[in-house]
Formats: structure tokens, C-alpha cells, sequence
């Protein structure tokens, strides 16, 4: 009977080590997960700030572009109008040299229709 108790509390204590022994195995690997999970967290949000700072770039640059677009589209419409006031004032010019050789003609025609 002594035997069988002995043998009984032997396998008791075996299974309270290898209980134990897998305990801490769980333990390690929970340890491990949420290590994993941190470093996961810490990663994530990380690259979240740097897709942040990324795009904070991207909109500063679109709106320095969309500002260029707007100066270049303002002077263009500065140009049209100074080419249009000077197509205008070539207009004139043009139209004050015709009437002035319009104006020296008809003494010349005056004189062809005589000699007519």
C-alpha cells in the first residue's frame, strides 16, 4: 500500500511538473504574442505618421501648384489683354496710314483722270 501511495504521489508530482512546465510554455508564448502585438501596435502607428506627414506633403505641394496656376493663369490673362490693346492700337496705326495715303492719292488721281 505504501508502494501504491508512493507510486500514486509520484505521478502526481509528475504531473504537477509537467503542468507547471507547460504553464510557463504559455506563458511565454502569451508574453511573446503580446510582445508581437506592441511591436505591431508601435509599427502600425508609426507608419500611419509617416502617411500623415506624407500626405500634409502632397497637399502643401497641391496647393503651391494650384497657387503657380492660378499666377500663371492670371498673367495669361494680363498677356491676352495687353496683346488685344496692342493689336488695338496697331489697328490705329494702320488705320492713320491708310488715311494718310488715302489723303496724298487724290492728288495723284486727280492728276490721272486730267491726263485722261
Amino acid at each position: 500500500m505504501e508502494e501504491h501511495a508512493r507510486g500514486a504521489e509520484a505521478r502526481a508530482q509528475s504531473l504537477c511538473t509537467s503542468a507547471l512546465e507547460r504553464l510557463r510554455v504559455a506563458e511565454m508564448r502569451a508574453e511573446a504574442a503580446e510582445r508581437a502585438q506592441r511591436e505591431f501596435v508601435i509599427s502600425t502607428e508609426d507608419k500611419l505618421k509617416e502617411a500623415c506627414r506624407a500626405l500634409e506633403q502632397a497637399q502643401t505641394c497641391i496647393e503651391a501648384q494650384k497657387n503657380k496656376l492660378t499666377a500663371a493663369e492670371l498673367r495669361a490673362e494680363i498677356a491676352e489683354a495687353e496683346a488685344r490693346q496692342a493689336n488695338e492700337a496697331l489697328a490705329l496705326v494702320e488705320e492713320a496710314i491708310r488715311k494718310r495715303l488715302l489723303c496724298a492719292r487724290p492728288d495723284t488721281h486727280s492728276r490721272s483722270t486730267a491726263v485722261a
